[in-house]
């Protein structure tokens, strides 16, 4: 990251400003890609004056947005081909049908916290794609979500200048934090609907038999 910082310090501000709009573009279809770990160090190009603030904020953030929108359209128009078809082999049909019906309940809320969930990002968008939630609705929601985000990137990278590699380590732990909690989350779901369901089994299989006639 370092060699990066050294290769955007010698380019043109437009090229740094549309450098973070693609990070945190690949980063929404593709990951993991480190770019909050970029937008930081354009934050401390800010600090040395390369760049300016405002259209670093407004360039990650259209990049994240517009990554946002590329998978959730994909889930929309080929989201269900995708699941009926067993390519999501780490979750079961029945189980995606579960959280289809759970982002129609909680999907937006979800959108609004996508920025925060680092490496499950592309799944959100997927999800909300195929929930058929309202794409405007989407879009608003995700990018003042990416806007809050980036922000604090942003302003961390700023804040810190030429240290700005400390706040990196912070991220890498916020994630895998961020990630374990969310894996906890889904293997809690799938017992839990595994626990039910094998309870079902057992107390339709224990019930009364009718007599012979």
């Amino acid at each position: 990251m370092e060699e990066v910082i050294r290769q955007l310090l010698q380019m043109n501000p437009f090229w740094i400003y549309l450098f973070a709009c693609l990070a945190a573009f690949v980063e929404n279809i593709f990951p993991p890609f480190p770019s909050d770990a970029i937008i930081v160090a354009v934050g401390s190009l800010a600090a040395a004056g390369s760049v300016h603030f405002l259209p670093a904020l407004l360039s990650s953030t259209l990049g994240s947005t517009l990554g946002f929108l590329t998978m959730f359209k994909v889930g929309e128009w080929f989201g269900h081909s995708i699941i009926e078809r067993g390519k999501l082999k780490f979750l079961p049909l029945d189980q995606v049908h579960k959280v289809e019906h759970w982002f129609h309940r909680y999907g937006y809320w979800v959108v609004v916290g996508n920025r925060f969930l680092s490496g499950t990002r592309a799944v959100v968008s997927f999800f909300a794609g195929i929930s058929e939630l309202s794409l405007v609705a989407c879009i608003v929601l995700s990018f003042f979500s990416a806007l809050l985000w980036n922000s604090i990137l942003l302003v961390g990278g700023r804040t810190l200048g030429q240290n700005w590699t400390a706040i990196t380590i912070f991220l890498e732990a916020y994630g895998k934090a961020a990630t374990s909690i969310i894996i906890l989350v889904v293997l809690a779901f799938v017992a839990r609907y595994i626990y039910k369901r094998q309870l079902s089994t057992d107390n339709g299989s224990s019930s009364p038999q009718p007599p012979q006639s």
